[in-house]
């Protein structure tokens, strides 16, 4: 079947998934009223296009964290990945080497992060604050030592949100799917009905992370931390007085706190707060098009974070599946740049926006 959006891969990876992993991968916490109010926010704001300019030699590249990019675009950290495709983050990370993105490894990976990193391309690594910090620093170490370009400090899980869903099933990790990025137990296989065995076991991992955790990371590696789950102007002007290269403000996609606001609500806001930095504000949650991704420039991205449509072409095709997402992306986003009158990026940068008014 011939794909021609994001949403029919979406349908695509829905039929192909039991209704567990399903909902492990598109369910949020509680009444998931973020989750939803991702994509309402995003619908609700418009462009304002340009005409009557030169558009010979037009491109969609970036730079991102000072490396480049085909597009201004990550494939954001997700755990688990081969609940989806049994390849899991291999197939993923292979799509992204393919499409020139960066690819992020997550803390939770299903595959070890020497064996993704080894994969090529540009690697981040994703980071969790576990109770034993020595086991957190561990992670960063072999992160850099494997190659991978960037941390990924994810600081808005103190815990795992309620996620309703995964209550619901009783959700469980079958055998086959392990945290191969450290010895786990069982806790995250063992199936309690009304209770997530994942947020079981990240609930016996996990600790808050603090300020203090974002210098000892800082000081433990040489790589550019990235802060992801910031929202706040003043924690992300907190960020960059903290030596962070980069934020990404986001609400988790609706799966931590219930009732954040949209990432892209406070985006705005937050890039005016920082204008002359020369760090990268990303953007994170509900991006399903290319015109999405203008959107994010236009408002002050540097670039975006792609989370589950490229888990929706890993189940729906593997490696080949995320390809198609990447490209259609791409080829979405090069059609909105156009027809809105920018010859690169940083053109998209200068076009104004406006927010529908409800009714």
């Amino acid at each position: 079947m011939t794909h021609v959006c994001l949403d029919d891969l979406e349908r695509a990876a829905r039929d192909v998934l039991s209704g567990e992993n399903w909902d492990f991968l598109a369910g949020g916490s509680g009444a998931e009223a973020s989750l939803a109010a991702n994509r309402a926010a995003l619908e609700r704001i418009f462009v304002i296009p340009r005409v009557l300019r030169e558009l010979t030699g037009g491109t969609v590249e970036a730079e991102l964290l000072g490396g480049h990019a085909a597009l201004p675009a990550v494939v954001a950290p997700v755990a688990y990945q081969r609940l989806f495709h049994p390849e899991g983050e291999l197939a993923a990370a292979r799509a992204a080497r393919d499409a020139g993105v960066p690819y992020t490894i997550c803390t939770l990976s299903s595959v070890p992060l020497e064996e993704i990193a080894a994969v090529g391309g540009r690697p981040w690594f994703q980071l969790y604050w576990l109770r034993d910090e020595k086991r957190s620093l561990d992670l960063v170490r072999r992160a850099e030592d494997a190659g991978c370009e960037a941390i990924v400090f994810t600081v808005d899980v103190p815990w795992m949100g309620r996620r309703l869903r995964d209550m619901r099933n009783g959700f469980a990790l079958p055998d086959s799917v392990i945290a191969a990025n450290f010895d786990a137990g069982e806790a995250a296989h063992r199936r309690t009905r009304g209770q997530s065995a994942v947020a079981d076991h990240t609930a016996r991992e996990f600790a808050p992370a603090t300020w203090e955790s974002v210098e000892a990371v800082r000081a433990h590696t040489d790589l550019p931390v990235v802060l992801k789950g910031i929202l706040a102007v003043e924690d992300a002007s907190r960020a960059v007085d903290a030596g962070a290269a980069g934020i990404v403000v986001s609400n988790h996609g609706g799966r931590q706190l219930d009732g954040a606001v949209p990432g892209i609500e406070m985006l705005g806001e937050i890039a005016a707060a920082l204008s002359g930095w020369e760090g990268e504000v990303l953007l994170d949650g509900g991006i399903r098009s290319g015109g999405d991704i203008l959107k994010a420039i236009a408002l002050g991205a540097s670039g975006v974070l792609v989370g589950r449509p490229a888990m929706w072409g890993l189940a729906a095709g593997g490696e080949d599946g995320v390809r198609q997402v990447l490209d259609l992306l791409t080829v979405e986003f090069r059609n909105a740049l156009g027809l809105a009158g920018c010859g690169s990026v940083d053109a998209a940068r200068r076009l104004g926006t406006r927010v529908a008014r409800h009714g």
